[in-house]
């Protein structure tokens, strides 16, 4: 599509190249003769990348306005040249109006891409996908974004100013900027959209046999879809025969995904890194572990990195002692569900429960519940067994049932020892089939998890989650 260069596209002075056969508007021009800049025709592949890639347009409409004002300071750091189509003020506007002037500078290529923000961002999506040339794509988080430029290759990036925290709207755009196109396989699939813009193309061809698989003929033979009852038979057969052509990946569909399913994938230790965090998160998606659990602090990065999964975030609270006060106990329970916390662990006063007093134990924990449940959380009481006798386990269970809890769990990790089957029954025994029991500390091995299982567990924390879960496929 030809270019069109308006006054407005102009820079402050020097040299501008264009495109041969761009058209450059009459004011154009006269605004380039006045500031001194020399307009030059050259190949395509000679133009600046300022002049081309670097130029993003960016529309909201009052829904939107806001987010959009926060927006544009993290495209100036990164780099980008920004061209805002409005609007220009908090006052009512119709988002269709907004996404086509986006998408049509898009289109005719003087913005490279272009970001458009409203309400939902569904709306955007949806006006500015009518213009020709537009893959326009509604994201809500990192994966979304990622996935739509590497497969998709999307030109335009719509947002929801009243579903996205700030935080979570510049991880998204942050992403989106950053990731190319990775072309290949993905070539052929975009095509097939622009010449469905174009009129429409020839039917996809029926799948021959094997075509359409990501595994060697040796581990999926004869295999025309992607079964994964029949990849991991076959893959099981292979191993099995000694063959060792087998990818992580296709390995994974021989792991037990009932043992992943209890798992609590936790990383707790103070001196963890973000990198340290995003891996764990990267694990739990990966083996399907019921959740990944930190500390408060790392909680809005685990919420954006789970977003999409069925993996909840955990946190903990008042840990490792549980010997902070009931308020500090409820403000941390609060802020964790505010930031994206959907289970909470918290340590009892272990002190007060020692010294008999049953009604302090049974109040702290009773209005923790109250704020993990008030935000849709559920609520883990850590007994720290390892510090009391029998008798005490029980009484601490009792309390746990009778405040409202809906987990007893044994252990910080951080105490003396940690979980013992011994303790798991007795906990199960005390609280019933109406409450969960969570095992935790020192579960570094599938026998032991299974041990703990076997006595009454329904959920293990662990570190060494992975350990674990491929432990099944041998």
């Amino acid at each position: 599509m030809r270019r069109v260069i308006t006054a407005q596209d102009l820079p402050e002075g020097g040299e501008f190249r264009v495109p041969v056969g761009t058209l450059v508007t009459p004011s154009a021009r006269d605004a380039a003769a006045e500031r001194g800049i020399r307009i030059t025709e050259v190949a395509e592949d000679q133009v600046p990348r300022s002049a081309l890639e670097k130029r993003i347009a960016i529309g909201a409409d009052h829904g939107g306005f806001r987010l959009k004002e926060r927006l544009k300071p993290v495209l100036e750091e990164l780099g980008l040249e920004i061209q805002d189509v409005g609007v220009y003020e908090e006052k009512p506007a119709d988002y269709p109006d907004i996404a086509r002037a986006v998408a049509e500078l898009v289109a005719s290529g003087k913005a490279a891409r272009g970001v458009v923000i409203d309400g939902a961002g569904i709306g955007s999506a949806m006006a500015a996908n009518k213009v020709p040339g537009i893959r326009a794509a509604l994201c809500y988080d990192k994966a979304t974004a990622r996935n739509s430029r590497e497969h998709n290759d999307s030109n335009v990036l719509t947002l929801g100013g009243r579903l996205l925290t700030e935080t979570q709207a510049e991880e998204v755009l942050r992403t989106w900027v950053a990731t190319p196109f990775a072309g290949g396989r993905h070539q052929a699939r975009v095509q097939k959209i622009i010449d469905m813009e174009r009129g429409g193309s020839a039917p996809a061809p029926a799948a021959k046999k094997g075509e359409g698989l990501n595994l060697p003929a040796e581990v999926c033979p004869g295999c025309v879809q992607r079964c994964a009852q029949t990849c991991a038979k076959n893959t099981k057969e292979i191993i099995a025969s000694g063959a060792d052509r087998v990818s992580a990946s296709e390995r994974l569909t021989k792991i037990d995904p009932a043992i992943a399913a209890v798992i609590d994938h936790t990383i707790l230790k103070a001196d963890a890194t973000r990198a340290d965090v995003l891996k764990v998160c990267k694990e739990a998606r990966q083996y399907g572990f019921a959740s990944v659990c930190v500390n408060p602090y790392w909680v809005p990065l685990v919420r954006t990195e789970l977003s999409g999964s069925a993996v909840k975030v955990c946190s903990v609270v008042g840990f490792p002692l549980g010997a902070t006060s009931t308020e500090s106990k409820v403000a941390e329970t609060a802020a964790a569900v505010r930031a994206g916390a959907q289970e909470i662990d918290m340590v009892i006063n272990v002190g007060a429960l020692r010294s008999g007093d049953h009604e302090a134990v049974k109040s702290d924990i009773a209005q923790v519940a109250r704020a993990a449940h008030a935000g849709g959380a559920i609520l883990k009481t850590i007994l720290e067994t390892a510090l009391l006798d029998d008798s005490q386990k029980a009484t601490a269970c009792t309390l746990a049932k009778m405040a409202g809890a809906d987990f007893v769990k044994t252990s910080t990790g951080f105490g003396p020892s940690g979980a013992t089957a011994h303790d798991v029954s007795l906990m199960r025994a005390v609280v019933g089939p109406e409450m969960g029991v969570k095992a935790s500390g020192g579960i570094r091995t599938l026998e032991d998890v299974r041990a703990m299982t076997a006595a009454g567990a329904t959920r293990i924390g662990a570190s060494a989650s992975v350990k674990i879960v491929e432990a099944t496929a041998s």
